[in-house]
């Protein structure tokens, strides 16, 4: 997104600099009265260009070598920020009802196998369109309801390993903690959920299984600046599923419904209701519970 044509130039120059760029095209959209003005929207497809000019591929990874450009559009170039930067994803998001949001980027054009939607009431950050939801990096997309009383320590936990937080917001640090932990330190999703909401330091003392006990104290002592605090639910959406999860105190709802072979994730059991005529099964789950939803292809943990 662009809020003018300064900022479009000056970003197509860097992605020509360090990508090769396949396609570039303005984003269709629909103008409709209930938006009544909007920053430029535009997408790229491009390659990565090996070049030791560059950054050598030889010296970073190809996801590295993205998020590391995607930080610096957002940090550096005035006027611009990047919405989406996936391969087998996209991301729409703006100031307005979902409805409006919806009809405004003619929602109705695209298909996918997976969705993540969120209607938000910004209480103590600006509510702008790079600071609507979801937060996105690479392939992971989040979407979040509360507020995280630990995000100025999660967010100099994050800026060590060369992230930035630009967008305003507490939940934008959310999305660079799980690829920091799950693509940059390989660990498996399960135990990204038990850093961000482990159980507090006297539930630990009192575990009688060691192994147990020793796994939570090890992850608070190693990833303490990695937990988040206050009231939250958030849902984790990549290319292999969806992962839902609240605060270990549950002061944020989250709700899991099965109607087929659909499975949802909200905050509340009416939302789905607008969207879905028949439900199987509802399920709450604990404060703290991780809920995970795997495609059957999906390799992972």
């Amino acid at each position: 997104m662009y809020e003018h044509n300064k900022a479009k130039e000056e970003t197509e120059l860097f992605l020509n600099n360090y990508f090769r760029v396949i396609k570039a095209e303005e984003i269709p959209t629909k103008q409709i009265p209930e938006i009544k003005s909007s920053p430029l929207h535009y997408r790229y497809f491009i390659e990565i260009v090996d070049n030791k000019k560059t950054g050598s591929l030889s010296l970073l990874t190809e996801e590295d070598y993205v998020v590391n450009r995607v930080v610096y559009i957002n940090k550096n170039i005035e006027g611009a920020f990047v919405v989406s930067s996936g391969k087998n994803f996209g991301a729409f998001k703006g100031v307005g009802f979902p409805e409006d949001i919806s009809k405004f980027f003619m929602l109705e054009n695209y298909k996918a196998y997976a969705w993540t939607a969120h209607n938000r009431f910004p209480t103590n950050t600006p509510g702008w369109w790079g600071g609507a939801h979801p937060f996105t990096l690479l392939d992971f997309s989040i979407v979040h309801n509360g507020e995280l009383s630990s995000y100025g320590i999660n967010k100099r936990y994050v800026e060590m390993f060369g992230y930035e937080c630009t967008m305003l917001t507490d939940t934008e640090v959310v999305a660079y903690l799980v690829d920091l932990l799950v693509r940059k330190h390989g660990l498996p999703f399960k135990t990204v959920c038990d850093i961000f909401s482990p159980p507090t330091w006297d539930v630990i003392q009192n575990m009688e299984d060691i192994k147990l006990k020793e796994y939570y104290k090890t992850l608070r002592i190693v990833y303490g600046s990695a937990l988040l605090n206050g009231p939250f639910a958030f849902i984790i959406g990549f290319n292999g599923g969806l992962i839902g999860l609240s605060d270990r105190i549950k002061l944020r709802p989250l709700v899991v419904v099965e109607s087929g072979n659909t499975v949802y994730l909200s905050s509340e059991e009416s939302s789905v209701l607008e969207v879905c005529d028949k439900i199987d099964r509802v399920y709450h789950p604990e404060a703290g519970e991780p809920v995970f939803i795997f495609y059957n292809d999906y390799k992972g943990e």
